[in-house]
C-alpha cells in the first residue's frame, strides 16, 4: 500500500506527534509498505528517510506558536496527493485538515484520521464553548473511514467508527540506568506550552521544597512559555535544557531520574511518559488526561494544579519496586504492535471499500 500520511505542527523540535509519526513509517516501511508523509516547513522539500518519503509544503508559521506551521494551500495539497495516487491517507490532524476526508470519499481512497488530541480540551484552552466539540466530532467521524485513538479516554469524545490502537515506546532505546544519589531529582519532558500546563512542575517543586524535601527538578523542552517560566523559576533548582536533539542524552536524563512529571490536562497518550516508565521512572500524572489508563499502577495521578501528593506517593514505596513496576508497564506497550494495529486498520477500511468477498 502507499500509505499517504498528512501532519501539521510537526517541526525538528517536535515531541511525541514527530515521535509518532517516525516510528508508524519505518514500522510501514518494514512491513514491506510505501510510506509517504506529508508536512508543513518553511520551504518546498523532498527526500527518502528511514521512515520512507517526506515531502514538505510551504505553510505559514502560526504566530505565539513557537514555529509551528499548517498545511493552508489547498490546491498545492489536491495537486499533490492526485500526483501521489494513495492507496490509503491517515491524516494526523482533526482541524485545518479535516477537509481530506471527504477529497478521500470523492476519490474512493480509503481514510484514517488519528485523533492525537482532545478536542474539547483545545476548546477549553482556547476559551471557546464546550459545545462545539460534540457536533465537530461528529462531523469528523463522518468525514473518515475511520477514527483512530490511541486511548479509551480520547475515543470517549467519538460515538462512533473508532479503532482503539495504543502507541509504543522503544523498549530498545528507552531502559533503566543508574540513577544519581543528590537528593529527589524530578524531570518533566514537554513542549514549554499553555495546553501543556508547565508550570504545575513548578508549582510542584515548590511544594516539595516547602516539605523540607531535597529536591530540584530539570525542565527538558522548549515553547512559547520558556521565557515566562525561567523568569517564574529564578530561585528554584530548575534546570532548562531546552529541547534535547540528541536522543541518547534524552534517554540517559529520563533514566537518571526519580520521578517523572507529566502535567498535561488534556494528553491523549503521553510518549514522554511512556519513554520515562520503559526507563525505570514512575510517573505522576494530571489525572484529567489519558496517562492514568496509561501508566497504571505505575505512576500515579492526581487532580488539580500541585502534583506533590503524587510524588510524595511514590516515595512511599520502595525505590526498586517502583523502577520495576515502570518498566513491566512500558513492556506492555511496543512499536511492533503498534504498527500492526495501524495497519490492520487500514486493511479493514480498504475491505469496507471493496465490499463483500
Amino acid at each position: 500500500m502507499r500509505i499517504v500520511r498528512l501532519a501539521n505542527f510537526v517541526t525538528p523540535t517536535s515531541g511525541g506527534l514527530r515521535t509518532a509519526l517516525r516510528c508508524l513509517g519505518e514500522g510501514y516501511l518494514a512491513a514491506g509498505h510505501e510510506p509517504v508523509l506529508i508536512v508543513p516547513g518553511p520551504s518546498y522539500a523532498d527526500s527518502m528517510t528511514p521512515q520512507g518519503r517526506v515531502i514538505v509544503l510551504p505553510g505559514p508559521a502560526v504566530p505565539g506558536l513557537g514555529g509551528y506551521r499548517v498545511l493552508l494551500d489547498r490546491g498545492a495539497l489536491r495537486r499533490l496527493l492526485f500526483q501521489l495516487r494513495p492507496d490509503r491517507l491517515e491524516v494526523s490532524d482533526r482541524t485545518t485538515l479535516r477537509w481530506t476526508g471527504s477529497w478521500a470519499r470523492r476519490h474512493r481512497v480509503p481514510s484514517v484520521m488519528v485523533s492525537h488530541e482532545s478536542l474539547a480540551g483545545l476548546l477549553r484552552v482556547a476559551h471557546l464553548p464546550a459545545a462545539l466539540a460534540p457536533p465537530l466530532n461528529r462531523a469528523t467521524a463522518r468525514s473518515y473511514d475511520r477514527i483512530v485513538c490511541t486511548t479509551e479516554w480520547a475515543a470517549r469524545e467519538f460515538d462512533s467508527n473508532v479503532s482503539l490502537v495504543p502507541l509504543g515506546v522503544d523498549l530498545a532505546f528507552f531502559k533503566p540506568g543508574p540513577v544519581k544519589r543528590d537528593g529527589l531529582t524530578l524531570v518533566c519532558c514537554t513542549r514549554l506550552s499553555v495546553e501543556k500546563r508547565p508550570h504545575r512542575a513548578l508549582l510542584t517543586l515548590r511544594s516539595l521544597l516547602s516539605q523540607g524535601i531535597n529536591a530540584r527538578l530539570v525542565m527538558a523542552g522548549d515553547g512559547p512559555l520558556r521565557t515566562h517560566l525561567e523568569r517564574e523559576a529564578h530561585d528554584l533548582p530548575v534546570t532548562f535544557t531546552g529541547w534535547i536533539a540528541d536522543r541518547t542524552e534524552l534517554a540517559h536524563l529520563l533514566a537518571s531520574a526519580d520521578i517523572a512529571l507529566a502535567p498535561g490536562p488534556i494528553e491523549t497518550f503521553g510518549l514522554a511518559a511512556l519513554e520515562a516508565l520503559a526507563s525505570g521512572t514512575p510517573v505522576v500524572a494530571s489525572a484529567s488526561s489519558a496517562l492514568p489508563g496509561v501508566i497504571g499502577d505505575a505512576g500515579a495521578s492526581v487532580a488539580g494544579e500541585d502534583l506533590s501528593g503524587g510524588v510524595l506517593q511514590l516515595l512511599a514505596t520502595p525505590e526498586d519496586v517502583r523502577r520495576k513496576a515502570a518498566r513491566a508497564r512500558a513492556e506492555q506497550y511496543g512499536w511492533d504492535a503498534a504498527v500492526k494495529g495501524f495497519l490492520r486498520v487500514h486493511e479493514e477500511v480498504g475491505d469496507a471499500h471493496r465490499g463483500p468477498r
